[in-house]
């Protein structure tokens, strides 16, 4: 549940003008994102991994986040939490912050860009897990990780249907 106030301008299940809101949020082999500076990624858009048995342990991923935040939310505490949630719905990993952001002294939206470092994952089974983004307790993004049995196992590189080519 969110720890503010509510706004009674808005109604029940509206989007809160409160709230950050996530710009880009992407899974990426390794990141160095620190607020206000520029980021590396590497291995960037990774959506599937895989392995020869299960249960399966993942060395690493990196989660990056950006969000926009408005003047009416600074000097405010925002609390930002992750969750790595299996096919069957068990949680499998999390990871929790509180932020407040200070702004500009123009009072123009700021962006924090960061990365959320998630080691020695460890997967029961194959199928489709995802991570849950929560901003102030309510669900602002989710990303599909699907995890398959491979023989080449690590990050998957997509590959077109048989007899199909990606064109650029």
């Amino acid at each position: 549940a969110c720890r503010r106030d509510a706004d009674p301008l808005t109604p029940a299940g509206a989007y809160h003008r409160r709230m950050p809101e996530i710009e880009f949020a992407f899974l990426a082999d390794a990141a160095d994102a620190g607020p206000g500076r520029k980021f590396s990624v590497i291995g960037g858009g990774v959506s599937r991994i895989g392995g020869p048995s299960f249960p399966l342990r993942h060395p690493h991923l990196a989660l990056v986040v950006s969000i926009v935040i408005t003047a009416a939310e600074f000097e405010r505490e925002h609390e930002l939490s992750f969750r790595l949630l299996a096919a069957n719905g068990r949680e499998i990993a999390t990871a929790a912050s509180n932020l407040t952001a200070h702004g500009t002294p123009d009072g123009s939206d700021t962006t924090l860009t960061f990365a959320v470092d998630f080691w020695n994952l460890a997967f029961e089974a194959p199928g489709d897990h995802s991570f849950r983004i929560l901003v102030n307790g309510s669900e602002r993004k989710r990303l599909p990780l699907t995890v398959i049995r491979s023989s080449e196992g690590g990050t998957m590189p997509l590959t077109p249907p048989p007899g199909q080519k990606y064109q650029a």
